[in-house]
């Protein structure tokens, strides 16, 4: 009796309205970048990390931040970034993830991994046995830092608690339209501003135009260029009918007359036929004449 009355009062207090929306973490799909395996429903609660410029959300059973104006969240040995609470999402590569996401002591991770265990919850994770000597070479420095130094948190972006369930925005180009008339700040971390920059601030229609146009241009160039007949070679000069003409009598020039392309004057039958012709035997009595005479001279 007593095993039954305690299920009775878990499922009383699971069912009853303390469980509030924003401590229910489910399996789902941040669209249309990656699925990181969770799903806020509503906005979360977002409390600082003492010491530290950045918020976790003590209420969600998940490794999940707000640093500098963007969400990040942990999950599966990956970081994922996003300017609206519930995604979608976008991996950061380990070798840009800022530093003072790095340094968040162990203690904050709700939902650690395994290899989390036995890490000083006070300390940050080991990142660099993690991710590798090269890594570690890489971001050499990552873990030491003047604590006095640290940035004020940036303001939590709490116009978003409007925006839950099925009114949350669901395209990309709206969320950036409410996030820029909505939240003035501008990120500190030079990572943070490059990622933030990239989100907030795409290119326009007329940008993307002057960019493809260049590329529109030089493909229409390479088609041109491969549809276009290919020059003949220049003809050589002696092989050019007018340079033919030009050259002076040489002996056997009949020949080289012959070789010439005929004008259309010479190729018509009537022209070549309208020369008068020799009676036949005339040639050889003239020679016959000739030879007296040249002898004689």
């Amino acid at each position: 009796m007593l095993k039954i009355r305690n299920i009775l009062m878990l499922i009383g207090m699971l069912l009853s309205p303390v469980a509030s929306a924003d401590m229910r973490v489910s399996i789902g799909i941040g669209l249309p970048h990656v699925s990181i395996g969770i799903n806020v429903p509503a906005y979360p609660q977002l409390v600082v990390v003492p010491g530290y410029p950045v918020y976790y959300a003590p209420r969600l059973q998940a490794n999940f931040f707000f640093y500098d104006g963007l969400y990040w969240v942990y999950q599966d040995d990956y970081w994922y970034a996003s300017e609206w609470y519930n995604g979608p999402w976008w991996v950061v590569a380990p070798e840009v993830v800022p530093v003072f996401i790095l340094r968040i002591p162990v203690r904050y991770y709700l939902h650690p991994p395994a290899y989390f265990t036995g890490w000083r919850l006070s300390s940050p994770p080991r990142w660099g046995s993690h991710w590798g000597h090269d890594w570690e070479q890489h971001r050499r420095g990552w873990d030491k830092w003047d604590r006095r130094s640290a940035p004020p948190p940036a303001p939590r972006p709490s116009y978003q608690r409007q925006y839950s369930g099925n009114h949350y925005p669901q395209q990309v180009e709206r969320q950036q339209e409410l996030h820029q008339q909505n939240y003035r700040y501008q990120p500190r971390d030079p990572v943070v501003q490059r990622r933030y920059q990239e989100r907030t601030a795409p290119r326009t229609p007329a940008q993307q135009e002057r960019q493809r146009a260049p590329e529109e241009r030089n493909s229409r160039q390479q088609d041109m260029q491969r549809s276009a007949p290919q020059p003949q070679a220049t003809p050589r000069q002696h092989d050019s009918p007018d340079a033919t003409r030009a050259q002076p009598p040489q002996k056997g020039g009949m020949d080289i007359q012959r070789s010439t392309p005929a004008s259309p004057q010479q190729g018509r039958p009537e022209v070549r036929d309208s020369r008068p012709q020799p009676q036949p035997g005339t040639w050889p009595a003239q020679r016959e004449q000739q030879k007296p005479r040249s002898q004689d001279q």
